[in-house]
């Protein structure tokens, strides 16, 4: 089965500073029926503005993955962590007892895209943490690249049983995901067109599917999206 959700039914938010779509119910935004799919309980398309940004904030008890897409993220945490996110770098935080971070747009001129995913901990109480690692275009070139999981192996890591892959795919192409019984998938369009098992999706439409063994995306333009394999 899957829900398809076009872009123009997403929930808009805007300031003088940020434009973002939130996928699920965050901050103002309530929608009882619309609180989480599975674990994945936040999944934000920020635009932000020259200059400005998050100011500090916490977070507890959540595993917080931020893509970037174009421009620069600057980012500073209670760990001592500083650094910047560029484009194609996938940054993981583990939130665990407690962590106050700001996220900003040190640009004087460009704008900073990201997508930010929300996850929630198998374990409550962990030891807070954070790293990111860089994913080139040809890495994602014409295929599924996993990049984030619960499982050891080559990826940022997350503590939950959920595996984040992305994509970047010409006309023609396509990538297969197998699907295991019981599980769950989350896909969204970051810009381009491709259908899945036959149905279209464009940029910025998301798909929520459950109860299908095999998942075949075919991009009809060039195209990257981001694809969550869920409990």
């Amino acid at each position: 089965m899957k829900q398809i959700i076009k872009s123009k039914d997403r929930y808009h938010h805007e300031t003088d500073w940020l434009s973002t779509y939130w996928h699920f119910s965050f901050d103002h935004y309530h929608d009882p029926a619309n609180l989480s799919f599975g674990p994945l309980r936040v999944f934000n398309d920020d635009v932000i503005q020259p200059a400005t940004g998050f100011p500090p904030h916490s977070h507890r008890d959540m595993e917080i993955i931020t893509y970037v897409l174009e421009g620069e993220l600057e980012h500073q945490d209670s760990l001592g962590n500083r650094g910047r996110v560029q484009p194609g770098e996938i940054q993981v935080m583990s939130a665990g007892t407690g962590i106050t971070h700001a996220e900003y747009n040190p640009s004087g001129t460009d704008l900073l895209h990201l997508l930010q995913i929300w996850i929630l901990p198998l374990t409550r109480g962990l030891r807070p943490r954070w790293e990111q690692r860089q994913y080139s275009k040809a890495e994602r070139h014409g295929r599924l690249l996993l990049v984030v999981s619960g499982a050891d192996g080559d990826t940022l890591k997350i503590d939950q049983d959920a595996v984040i892959s992305i994509a970047s795919l010409d006309p023609g192409q396509s990538a297969t995901h197998a699907l295991a019984q019981g599980r769950r998938a989350y896909a969204f369009v970051i810009s381009g067109a491709l259908e899945i098992n036959g149905d279209a999706l464009a940029a910025g439409d998301q798909a929520r599917i459950t109860d299908e063994a095999r998942l075949v995306l075919a991009a009809s333009a060039p195209t990257e999206l981001i694809l969550l394999d869920l409990p």
